[in-house]
Parts: C-alpha cells; structure tokens; sequence
C-alpha cells in the first residue's frame, strides 16, 4: 500500500501572495477604491477591456470535467475505489451581524490581503451549495474559519456546516492562526470598529463538536488535532499546528507532546493497515520562501522525517491564500496548498485518492454567477462576478504596492538615494498587482513573461524598493513555471 511510481502533474502558481491573511503583507490607504458593493457596471467592463489586453503567454490546460454540469443541478457519481475530498480553506467567515457594512468595513476590505469579505457570505453559500452536487466523502476546512477568530462567526458558520452534514456529506475542520484567541476579533460599525467576544479553544472545540471532534477516533490531550477514520482504509490526520496560548500566532508550530501522539498515530495505522493523509493549517514545506518564518511549521523537518518514514505521499495545507504544491527535494512527499476560498477566483480543491494511494488534485472554482442567478440576486457585482472580481483583486494588491512608496519622498536602496516619481509609483504598483493576481490563482505563468516587458517592472528591478516586495515578487517570477491547480500521482 506504500509503493511509489510514476508522478505526473499539470499546474501553476507561486507561494504564498507575500500579501496574505496567514502570511501577509498590508498596505495603508488605497487609490480610487473599487472594491465596494456598488461598482458600476461600466466601471468593471473598461478595467477588463484593458486587462484583455494581456495575452497568456501558454494556452491554458484544457478545462478537465470530471463531474455533470452543475448548472444543471445534477449530482456527481459517488467515487468507486477511493475517496472524494472537498478542500476548502482560510473562508474568514464574519457573522453578519457583527458588521454594517459601513466605513470602516469597506476600508478593511480595500486595503487588505485580497478577501472579498464584503461578499464572504454569498461566496460561502454558494460554495456549500456547489459541493452538495459533487457527491464527496468529506468536505475538509483546514483552519480559518473565521475572519479574526469572533466567536459570533465560528457558530454562524457551523449552523451552515450543520446543513452540508444533514445533506449527507462528513464535515471536518481544524483551527487556523486566525480562529483562537484573537485579539483582532471586532465589530464594524460606521467609521469605527471595536472589539468583539473571541473564541478561546474549548469555544472552539463546542461549536464545532459535530464536525470531527466528537466523532475522532484519537484526541490529542495537549492540541485541537485528532484522528477520524473515512471509511476501513483511509484515516485522515488532522493536525492543529496554531500557536494561541494566550494569545494566536501568525506561525505554526507543534508541541513535543504532540509529536509523540503523531509517532503512535503514524505506529498505529500501520498495525490497522490504513492509508493515512495528514492535512493541518500551516505549511509543512517551505511554500514560501519570502515569509517562510511566518508560514512554514516552525521545525517541520521533524515532521516530514517522521512521514517520508511512514512513505506517506501527500500533506494538505491552508494559510497562505495561494494556490501551490511542491515536492520535497523533488523525491519526497508532496504538500498541496489550497487558496483561500473568499480570495478569488474564490475556488476550493477536490481530491480523489485511491486505495493503492494515488491521487488526482484539482481545483474548481466556485460559480457565483449561477448561484446569483438562482438566488434572483439583483447585485450587478455578484451577477458579473468573473468581470467584478479580477480587477478587483489586481486594485487591491496595487494598492498594497503603491501605498508602500508612496509616503517616502527618498529611500535608501543600497549606496544610493532614490526618489520615486509619482508615475513610477503608479506603473510598479500596476506591474505588481497583475502579477501578484495571477500568482494568488496559481496561474503566475500566463501573465509573468508580457508583465516583465512592461517599464514598471524595469524600475523594480532598478530600485528593487520595497525590498520586502521587490524579493517577493522576483520570487513569483522565479517560481511562475508551471499550473499549480493540478497534480496527479499514479
């Protein structure tokens, strides 16, 4: 059941949008915001003539199908020979009535790492209503649930989890950095904002009981991880790697003690002769090589040693809002990293793994059209969301790009001065925000060779100012060689 052959893949993308909710990077202010819920219509329509003007630099994988049309609400085959896994992760679902939608609400959105949280609610509704079609065994959340951990959001959201379960399909979830003992966790009203309750780890525990925790087959005493048993052959791993005591973390790190209970977990599917597949928040391998610190389980080294032990093939993460994979040192496991649900293009993976234990990954992007259609939504936004959101997403990281030069009249970069003009600005933040776009979808490769030509990127690599930015940007570069939205093992 250990045996290793032939490893194909067909992908795209690059790590971790140095910009993230996990992992990220924030700006100040924003520039002609676009990201509210009034958008004309006119207003998306000229921003995606001008982004048309981008051709891919590689034609597209072809569109794989392997589930009915779910326009027309037809329901999947359930999977003969192995399990179907939905993947979702980082949805940072906020109660509804923890917000106005006001001021301070819209500021967070527009200058933030990419969420759509103005539509996280649609977004979650939708994508819990596709999935009831593809016939899965589980649907997995693998940490950050919630927005910044308010205790309001975790039990809205498992009363929508509660009715994927009665549709038949096994929820699961674990904490992410943002879920426990969040200090951020608020409440937006008009131009303020002010705390809200959090959630502490036994909260935590309670609202999400049914969803794996009062169903596990082991608990570890000293962390929110446990085991569950999907079906005789198949055992899933579900690692807490979040540090929250007393208060979160942005980086992943797992406890001595709980090494310990993964070495008998790791002893005991092997007496039980059961395929074992590890999934946790963080990362396990360096899917970021900018903010590694912050990403990475601090020490991982101990935990691939102890799974390559075990010839266990794949480890599924969340945290960084990218769409990714890698291989350790091109001959071990493989980690896939799931993008953020409410980040577009707002997509969850599906993953069919056989009881000889190879796999087929891929990702499918959640059609909030349809859904708007069905729903009789009268919001232009959400009934255009392929047009709404991609300029959207590309505002938000030019945004991020711009209001970090913006302020300095004259910076260091190495033995000399520089001042920025305010073209210069402008033409480096709109190079960074189309590739760092693509990058978030695990498609960096089909916009990185005409970006490069642009001016705004020759002054990037003049200035290579903000460093932090200018590193994590020649990194996407580097990596945008492949679709990261599709990996095979057979």
């Amino acid at each position: 059941m250990r045996g290793r052959t032939r490893i194909t893949g067909i992908m795209t993308a690059i790590l971790m949008a140095g910009v993230m909710a996990g992992c990220s990077v924030q700006a100040g202010k924003q520039v002609e915001p676009t990201t509210g819920k009034q958008q004309t219509k006119e207003t998306v329509q000229e921003t995606v003539q001008e982004t048309e003007l981008q051709k891919p630099t590689h034609p597209a994988p072809s569109q794989i199908q392997p589930f009915p049309d779910v326009e027309k609400e037809t329901k999947a085959e359930p999977l003969i020979g192995g399990k179907r896994i939905i993947l979702m992760t980082d949805i940072h679902y906020l109660a509804q009535s923890l917000t106005d939608r006001g001021d301070m609400f819209q500021s967070m959105v527009e200058h933030g790492d990419g969420k759509l949280t103005n539509y996280v609610w649609e977004i979650t509704d939708a994508a819990l209503e596709e999935i009831k079609l593809l016939s899965p065994d589980a649907l997995i959340i693998s940490g950050d649930l919630s927005l910044q951990g308010e205790k309001k959001s975790h039990e809205e959201l498992a009363k929508k989890l509660d009715e994927v379960e009665k549709a038949g399909i096994t929820v699961l979830v674990i904490p992410g950095n943002h879920d426990i003992n969040n200090p951020s966790a608020s409440v937006y009203s008009g131009g303020d904002r002010y705390p809200a309750e959090p959630t502490s780890p036994e909260d935590f525990e309670r609202i999400y009981k049914e969803f794996g925790y009062s169903e596990a087959g082991s608990r570890d005493a000293n962390s929110l991880s446990y085991t569950y048993d999907l079906g005789p052959s198949m055992r899933l791993l579900m690692l807490d790697t979040c540090q929250y005591e007393p208060r979160n973390k942005v980086g992943g790190m797992i406890k001595t003690e709980t090494y310990e209970w993964i070495k008998e977990q790791l002893k005991q599917a092997a007496r039980d002769s059961v395929i074992l597949l590890p999934v946790a928040h963080h990362n396990l391998l360096e899917e970021s090589k900018v903010y590694a610190d912050d990403c990475t389980i601090e020490h991982s080294e101990e935990l691939i040693q102890m799974l390559e032990g075990e010839n266990i093939p794949l480890f599924l993460s969340g945290h960084l809002h990218v769409q990714h994979f890698m291989r350790n040192n091109d001959i071990g496991i493989y980690e896939v990293v799931t993008s953020s649900l409410s980040t577009p293009p707002c997509q969850y993976g599906v993953l069919d793994y056989m009881e000889d234990e190879t796999f087929y990954y891929y990702t499918r992007k959640v059609n909030m059209e349809k859904w708007a259609r069905k729903n009789k939504s009268t919001d232009e936004n959400l009934l255009n969301f392929d047009t709404y959101s991609p300029p959207v997403l590309k505002r938000i990281f030019y945004n991020q790009a711009y209001d970090a030069m913006k302020n300095s009249a004259e910076e260091e970069t190495g033995s000399i001065f520089v001042k920025l003009t305010e073209s210069e600005k402008q033409q480096m933040a709109k190079v960074y925000g189309d590739i760092n776009a693509a990058c978030y979808a695990g498609r960096a490769y089909e916009v990185v060779k005409e970006a490069v030509k642009q001016p705004g990127y020759a002054m990037w690599k003049e200035y290579c100012y903000p460093s932090i930015l200018y590193e994590y940007l020649e990194y996407i570069i580097e990596d945008a060689v492949l679709d990261y939205n599709v990996l095979g093992m057979e």
